[in-house]
């Protein structure tokens, strides 16, 4: 099928008129849901201090029940001490505190024997008023439950991200975003009366699903409307810097709301605002011609140009465009991301990118409970510490090539966690400012993955492929929470393992086409050869098309 070039025909509108700055700001406006929804089991998920429930109809001395608690001798912080999940059997207990008997001093505590938590838990309600892992008891021989949460999650966003990229390339970009909009508003509202951990899960799996979808079909729709000197400043200081400041709002939002559910529902409040956006953002009209849909790609291409002040052509797309695309048609798929030796090897190449700096990002973000400190704090500026490596990653992808800045940030994040573990463990200071700086390098990073791999797919796939790319990142979130689960048998496991995968995908995404200064591909033909060697067909070389399908497809 023979594609106009696309970015020549719409040069009239400008490149940053009224159209333009309306579309980039109420894109960016609607990925700020997606930065408290996603990293919000931070909060929602974390585990309190706690400890077997002494029930209060027992009637049993204050000195026995300060010391119903056994001491676990593998922390050194005497509070921490306190066993979390055994307590000494209340009906021994009982019996020495009729007797008068006094602990320690009558009798030997630590000889008493052990019994679990058959009364259920007692929870420190200093940081938190109630997390689903206080509500629904996941610790102990039940503490599996909660890596698993955030897990079910990054699932449902895996296979958001399949499916929405075929639907957003079949049906457009503009429906499926409100759509996957409002599946995540609702289901994140009936969260909120979750009655079970299961039915919890279930939902959450759907909003995992939703907020995926629309992140990606917002960017591909920016990426596709707006010019290319204004894309890389949509996909780094546009989109994922709103994204940033979403992830700055949940720590703030989460230390007024102390409580899961009510934390929860102030999530839904923001996302109805969105719904009178359906009026303002339009249809990607470069996805419309893709499909033969020129007349209505047009229409939308005049109101542009009315907002811009501009006079369109008579004629936008050439006649013939709408003759040939009505009867060559053609429908695309996942499997169209292997079909040739080319796009097999981009591909590839790509999924590895992706889902390196997606275990390292994960990892790093959901890790910051864990940290020493205040945890809101530490959440804050985790969040913060994205802020100026978006920056740079602008600047990088303003003036470096693309697989230059994607290859350098890759590998200075992956030698900066490498080295966490040559810090002696006392200089907790050191090995924390180490992985804030791993932070900078694969938030920089992730930031310019999104660019990178849509300036690299044509319009007729590229969504899915967006989608494909955004699943792999987040087999690498799924893994993120049992990598850190491996700092228990050594502290400095998470790092070497997530160092040296992302050190070896930033050597690798060397390999890729550079993609500065190229218009994007509208077909599979028009796309760079992976290697180093740069070789493409343009819009208008019909032979070039025809020589590349009979040696790639």
């Amino acid at each position: 099928m023979n594609f106009p070039d696309y970015d020549e025909n719409t040069a009239f509108l400008g490149d940053w008129g009224p159209f333009q700055r309306t579309v980039f700001i109420l894109l960016c406006l609607s990925i700020i849901p997606n930065g408290f929804t996603g990293l919000s089991m931070v909060f929602i998920g974390d585990t309190p201090a706690h400890r077997c429930l002494i029930p209060a109809a027992l009637n049993i001395t204050a000195e026995w029940r300060n010391a119903s608690i056994p001491l676990d001798e593998e922390d050194e912080n005497e509070d921490s001490r306190l066993s979390k999940c055994s307590r000494h059997r209340m009906d021994i207990v009982k019996s020495y505190s009729d007797r008068g008997l006094l602990p320690w001093v009558d009798v030997n505590v630590s000889a008493i024997p052990r019994e679990g938590c058959v009364d259920g838990w007692e929870y420190d309600n200093g940081t938190y008023i109630s997390t689903i892992v206080s509500e629904w008891d996941l610790v102990c021989s039940d503490d599996w439950r909660a890596p698993l949460t955030s897990s079910i999650f990054f699932c449902g966003v895996l296979t958001g991200s399949v499916i929405s990229g075929q639907m957003s390339d079949r049906f457009g970009r503009k429906i499926v975003l409100f759509v996957t909009m409002g599946i995540q508003t609702v289901f994140t509202f009936i969260q909120v009366f979750s009655p079970s951990w299961l039915i919890f899960c279930l939902l959450l799996f759907l909003v995992g699903m939703g907020q995926i979808s629309n992140y990606v079909a917002g960017f591909v729709l920016g990426m596709e409307i707006l010019s290319p000197c204004i894309r890389d400043i949509f996909s780094t200081l546009g989109v994922c810097l709103f994204f940033s400041i979403g992830y700055m709002m949940l720590p703030l939002a989460a230390y007024f709301l102390r409580d899961w559910r009510m934390l929860l529902l102030a999530f839904t409040v923001p996302c109805l605002f969105y719904v009178p956006l359906w009026w303002f953002i339009p249809e990607s009209p470069r996805w419309l011609v893709s499909q033969g849909r020129v007349a209505e790609a047009e229409v939308i291409l005049r109101k542009a140009a009315r907002m811009n002040g501009v006079e369109a052509p008579d004629v936008i797309f050439p006649p013939i465009l709408s003759r040939e695309n009505a009867g060559k048609l053609q429908s695309y798929s996942l499997f169209d991301l292997v079909k040739s030796t080319n796009i097999r090897c981009i591909t590839a190449l790509l999924f590895l990118v992706w889902s390196s700096v997606s275990i390292g990002y994960s990892a790093l973000s959901l890790n910051t409970s864990n940290m020493h400190g205040n945890i809101y704090l530490n959440c804050f500026l985790s969040a913060v510490v994205e802020v100026p490596a978006l920056i740079m990653a602008w600047l990088m992808l303003r003036y470096w090539p693309r697989r230059l800045s994607l290859s350098s940030t890759l590998s200075f994040g992956g030698l900066v966690l490498l080295f966490i573990h040559l810090i002696p463990q006392h200089m907790s200071s050191v090995s924390i400012s180490l992985v804030m700086l791993g932070k900078f390098g694969l938030s920089a990073a992730f930031s310019m993955a999104y660019p990178a791999s849509a300036e690299l797919y044509p319009t007729v796939l590229r969504n899915t492929a967006l989608g494909a790319c955004s699943m792999s990142s987040r087999v690498g979130s799924i893994l993120a929470p049992y990598v850190i689960y491996l700092g228990g048998y050594y502290r400095s496991l998470p790092y070497i393992l997530t160092g040296s995968l992302n050190v070896l995908s930033g050597l690798l995404c060397l390999l890729l086409p550079e993609s500065l200064g190229s218009p994007l591909p509208e077909t599979i033909s028009h796309m760079q050869t992976a290697g180093f060697r740069k070789r493409h067909c343009s819009p208008t070389d019909r032979k070039c098309e025809e020589e590349y399908e009979s040696d790639h497809l």
